[in-house]
């Protein structure tokens, strides 16, 4: 993880700054030379090219995003920063962060227990990965901490639910719907 930090000012939020691709090093180091609170959470990933040895890369956990902890009226300083694309929120206001998601990716990254996965909702059309129940789709449900996936048999028009953990399934998007049998 990539971090700066700065003695926070007062009135400061968090927010997350949208960047060019592959260009979130090189924008938290220059947002750093101008004295601003960056966090940048990486992770780690083998890659294996051919003909070339094994290499152990820090890749952003967000591709084209990190965060700054600025107050509203340094928008422009982050604005003016190459690579810098724009500030997330509506166009006349950035959506704030709170301090306690940040502080939840540094001790993460810190730990290196945290790496990417599929952003997930609840009413989504997912199909299950590993398992015995591998290849089934249905709809994803949420109770309590849990997730839970409503297997719909169609042909008697009955559905059933079943404990899944989030890494067992997958989103299945509009351009690759499988018809299970």
């Amino acid at each position: 993880m990539v971090e700066a930090f700065a003695a926070p000012r007062p009135s400061t939020q968090w927010f997350a700054v949208y960047t060019s691709h592959r260009h979130e090093k090189r924008v938290s180091a220059l947002l750093v030379d101008r004295e601003i609170e960056t966090v940048l959470p990486l992770y780690k990933v083998g890659r294996q090219w051919k003909k070339r040895a094994p290499v152990v890369l820090e890749v952003p956990l967000f591709p084209c995003y990190l965060f700054v902890n600025i107050s509203r009226e340094a928008r422009g300083s982050v604005l003016g920063v190459p690579g810098v694309l724009s500030i997330v929120g509506s166009p006349s206001e950035p959506w704030p962060l709170r301090s306690s998601e940040i502080e939840a990716l540094r001790l993460g990254t810190k730990m290196g227990v945290v790496e990417p996965h599929p952003y997930l909702k609840v009413g989504e059309k997912v199909r299950i990965k590993n398992g015995p129940m591998s290849g089934m789709e249905g709809i994803l449900t949420r109770k309590k901490n849990g997730l839970r996936f409503v297997l719909t048999l169609e042909a008697i028009m009955r559905s059933v639910v079943v404990e899944v953990d989030a890494s067992d399934i997958e989103v299945i998007d509009g351009r690759d719907q499988r018809t299970t049998g």
